[in-house]
């Protein structure tokens, strides 16, 4: 019994100068960084194997892949074809965007918004959330919105090598009313019901990107786009949810005259929108620092012409140059575009949130994985992680605030 006691003793010695060397799995599993702020970035669902892309754009199964992989460069220096650290993965395999959730919620990025879209009647690109997002194994830490992306689709705009300088109409983002209800039921019972859709107040978040095709779907009226509109909430009440909240998205947006802001402030007011956000930032420039300052400007005109919220976008770079054969150095973001100019811009943007208490703190990131058009969180071979670095800096960190 004596020297079963000393092994037993020498045995507990030993896991103790273990477990101090090799800390238990529980010990070392990292904490989700815990933030008042709702930092949302864009996901572009164009990579992956998707049958009407294949049919009528991407005909290699990998989607838009194909044509970011030809990108090239325009001028001396230009990064081009862009080239992402962890390869040309599919945004539908839900084992890569486990692997997303897990490095956006340990830096910061707490808000997936999908770019979703309805041509033809039907879905399109819808596979990234169904069978990416909504399948990955670890998605209850991410919550997630829509952006209903309707807008028209030239034919050589997503795949200029197919269709040359064919710039016919591929596809009308127009809807019937018939065509508007199925959209209503189908995002309300197969993504607002997700507990992890991103609510204000309860209410959830849909984000529209083109008002005009919205209009155009009715009529070119804002009176009978409120009623649909108004259609879409009665029935999202009849889910269950205490409203909607709808989302006006102005893409990226300039300086409006004295006649477009009143035109803008009274199409918001009529159709009843709920807050105003921005796919990028807006005021585009080779100069990542003047960018940056127009886009600032676009934000307090809006926000001083409008009643209901503005929330702030920040935008990573420009560069849509694998799109258009004819794009060179002026149509590109390229002087001052690294991640300190983008940390500094983002800490503007949170001070704005800041300023703003009696509205969320929602920022938007253009983007997740814009790969196409030059803006993207993920890491790639020239910044690594340097842009997710950043926003952890700013968002989770604190880098910036006392001054």
């Amino acid at each position: 019994m004596k020297n079963r006691g000393t092994f037993i003793g020498k045995a507990m010695a030993l896991l103790i100068v273990l477990g101090s060397v090799f800390p238990a799995q529980s010990q070392q599993k990292k904490e989700t960084p815990q933030s008042d702020y709702y930092v949302a970035a864009y996901v572009w669902p164009s990579c992956h194997d998707d049958l009407l892309g294949r049919e009528k754009l991407w005909s290699e199964g990998i989607g838009e892949w194909e044509v970011i992989k030809k990108g090239n460069p325009r001028y001396e220096g230009h990064y081009q074809p862009r080239q992402p650290l962890w390869g040309y993965e599919m945004d539908n395999d839900p084992e890569v965007v486990e692997r997303w959730i897990d490095v956006a919620t340990d830096h910061g990025v707490n808000v997936f918004v999908y770019d979703w879209y309805w041509y033809e009647e039907g879905p399109y690109l819808e596979s990234a959330l169904n069978d990416g997002f909504l399948k990955a194994k670890n998605n209850s830490k991410m919550q997630f919105y829509i952006m209903w992306a309707n807008h028209d689709v030239k034919r050589n705009y997503w795949n200029y090598h197919r269709y040359g300088d064919d710039t016919s109409i591929l596809w009308d983002a127009k809807v019937d009313r018939k065509n508007f209800e199925i959209i209503v039921d189908r995002v309300i019972n197969q993504y607002f019901k997700q507990p992890n859709y991103f609510k204000i107040n309860g209410e959830p978040v849909f984000s529209v990107f083109s008002i005009h095709k919205l209009m155009e779907s009715f009529g070119g009226s804002a009176q009978e786009t409120r009623k649909a509109l108004d259609y879409f909430r009665d029935e999202v009440k009849k889910a269950g949810f205490p409203g909607l909240h709808i989302q006006w998205n102005q893409g990226g947006g300039s300086i409006m005259s004295d006649e477009k802001a009143k035109e803008f402030r009274k199409n918001v007011d009529a159709m009843g929108f709920n807050s105003v956000a921005m796919y990028n930032m807006g005021g585009m420039n080779e100069d990542y620092l003047v960018y940056g300052a127009n886009s600032v400007k676009i934000r307090e005109q809006m926000n001083e012409i409008l009643d209901v919220p503005v929330f702030p976008c920040v935008s990573i770079g420009w560069d849509d140059t694998p799109r258009f054969p004819a794009k060179g150095i002026k149509d590109v973001v390229h002087y001052h575009n690294t991640p300190d100019s983008f940390a500094a811009l983002l800490s503007k943007a949170k001070k704005y949130a800041d300023k703003h208490p009696d509205q969320p703190k929602l920022i938007t990131i253009n983007a997740w994985n814009e790969w196409v058009e030059g803006s993207y969180l993920l890491p790639d071979m020239l910044n690594g992680f340097g842009y997710l670095e950043a926003v952890k800096e700013v968002m989770v960190d604190g880098k910036y605030d006392k001054y």
